[in-house]
C-alpha cells in the first residue's frame, strides 16, 4: 500500500476543505445529549448534506449508491471532517457503518434498492438487536425466535444494549430460526421494521447518564420472510460480516477524534502547569505513539477491506469485507481510548469529577469500549485461533 498523497487525493482534500468551510457555520446548534428526537433530526440533517453534496457513502461501491472513493479518499475524508469540527454519523452509526455495508454485500438486488438509499440519504435509522439478557458476550447463545408462518416469521424475545433503538427505524436482528440446529447454526438475519406492532422500546441510562442503549421486547412480531438476508439458518455467516464492518472499519473517526483530544490534552497540561511532570508528559508520548501505530493499523484494514479478503462478499469497488486484522484494530483501540481518558482525569485534576465536562463524561463511556462490538477476551481468543493460529480452547 502506497502511504503517500497523490496531486489528486490533494486536490480531493481542497476541495472537501473548502466545502467544510462553506457548509459547517449553517448546521443548526446541535441538541442536548438526552433530546435523542433532536439528535436524529441534527445526524439526518448532516447525513443529507452530505448526500446532496456527493459525501455521502464515500467508501461504499457505486453499485450499492455509494462514490466508490478509494481507502485513501475515505481516510482524507475522515481527517478533514475531524479537523473541521464536522459532526460524527451519530444516530446514524449502525445504518452506516455496518448494517447498510452488511447490505450492500449479502442484500439481494430488491433489498439494496430499498433499504441502502434511505440510509445514504440520512433519511432511515438503523439500530442493532444482536445481545441479548441472558446471552452476555456469547452471541451464539441468542434465544430470541422467529417461527415461519406463511410469508412472514414470527418473532418473540428479548434484546438488550440496543443502540438508538429509540428512534430507529430498522434493526438487523438475529434470530433463532431453528432451535434444534448446533449453536452457530439455525439462526437468521432480519431487517425488522421498528414500528411493527409487539415491539417495545425501553431506553437504558447509562453509568455516564446517556440514553442511546435500550432494552427491546418482541412479542409475537411479524417480520416477513422477504426480510431476511441471507439464506434461512444462515444468518451466523452473514453476522461475521456486520462484525467485520463493525470491528474493522466502525470506529476509524473516532480515532480521529481521539488524536484530536490528545493535542488539546497536551495544551491543557501546559496551561495549568501539570506539563511539569515528566511522568505525564512520558504518558502523553506513548499515547501520541500508540494511536499514530491505531492509524497505520486503519490504513492497512481499510485498503484490504476495498480490496476484498479472499471468499469474503462480493469483491472490488469497494464493496469487500474487512479481514480479521479487524479484531486486532478493536482490541488495542479498546484499551488505548481507556488510558487517554484516565490521562485526561490526571490533567484535569480535581475537575475529573465534574460530571459535565466532557472529557470526564467521555472517560466513564470509555468503560463500555471493552465490551461493545464484542469483549476484548472474544477478540483476543480470535486473534488467537486465527491469526495465530493457536488451538481452541475447552
Amino acid at each position: 500500500m502506497d502511504l503517500t498523497y497523490t496531486p489528486e487525493e490533494e486536490d480531493f482534500r481542497a476541495r472537501l476543505r473548502t466545502w467544510l468551510g462553506e457548509v459547517l457555520p449553517r448546521l443548526p446548534e446541535k441538541p442536548a445529549a438526552a433530546d435523542w428526537p433532536g439528535r436524529r433530526a441534527y445526524d439526518t440533517t448532516w447525513q443529507r448534506m452530505l448526500y446532496d453534496a456527493g459525501y455521502a457513502g464515500l467508501h461504499w461501491p457505486l453499485d450499492a449508491g455509494g462514490q466508490g472513493a478509494t481507502p485513501t479518499q475515505h481516510l482524507i475524508f475522515l481527517e478533514e471532517t475531524e479537523r473541521a469540527g464536522a459532526p460524527y454519523v451519530g444516530a446514524n452509526f449502525v445504518g452506516l457503518l455496518h448494517a447498510g455495508p452488511t447490505l450492500a454485500v449479502e442484500g439481494s438486488a430488491a433489498q439494496r434498492a430499498r433499504w441502502l438509499p434511505p440510509i445514504l440519504r440520512g433519511d432511515e435509522i438503523w439500530c442493532q438487536g444482536f445481545s441479548e439478557p441472558d446471552a452476555g458476550s456469547d452471541l451464539a447463545a441468542l434465544r430470541t425466535r422467529a417461527v415461519r408462518d406463511g410469508d412472514s416469521y414470527v418473532v418473540s424475545g428479548a434484546k438488550i444494549w440496543t443502540s438508538h433503538a429509540e428512534v430507529a427505524d430498522w434493526c438487523e436482528l438475529l434470530v433463532r430460526t431453528d432451535p434444534a440446529a448446533p449453536r452457530h447454526h439455525g439462526i437468521s438475519w432480519l431487517a425488522m421494521p421498528m414500528d411493527a406492532p409487539g415491539v417495545t422500546v425501553r431506553p437504558l441510562r447509562t453509568l455516564a447518564g446517556s440514553t442511546e442503549f435500550a432494552e427491546m421486547f418482541l412479542d409475537e412480531v411479524r417480520v416477513p420472510v422477504g426480510n431476511r438476508v441471507g439464506a434461512e439458518n444462515d444468518g451466523w455467516r452473514v453476522t461475521m460480516v456486520t462484525l467485520s464492518f463493525e470491528r474493522g472499519t466502525a470506529f476509524v473517526g473516532e480515532v480521529v477524534a481521539c488524536r484530536r483530544v490528545l493535542g488539546a490534552l497536551a495544551r491543557a497540561a501546559r496551561a495549568n502547569g501539570r506539563w511539569d511532570d515528566a511522568v505525564l508528559r512520558r504518558r502523553l508520548g506513548r499515547l501520541h505513539a500508540e494511536f499514530a501505530a491505531l492509524w497505520r493499523l486503519i490504513q492497512w484494514n481499510v485498503s484490504e477491506a476495498m480490496a476484498g479478503p479472499p471468499g469474503a462478499g462480493r469483491r472490488g469497488s469497494g464493496g469487500g469485507v474487512p479481514g480479521i486484522g479487524g479484531s486486532v484494530f478493536k482490541l488495542r483501540y479498546s484499551h488505548v481510548r481507556q488510558e487517554l481518558y484516565d490521562t485526561a482525569a490526571q490533567v484535569l485534576g480535581a475537575g475529573a469529577l465534574d460530571a459535565d465536562h466532557e472529557w470526564a463524561a467521555d472517560r466513564l463511556s470509555s468503560l463500555s469500549y471493552t465490551i461493545a462490538a464484542g469483549t476484548s477476551q472474544i477478540q483476543q481468543n480470535i486473534v488467537a485461533e486465527r491469526i495465530l493460529g493457536l488451538p481452541k480452547g475447552r
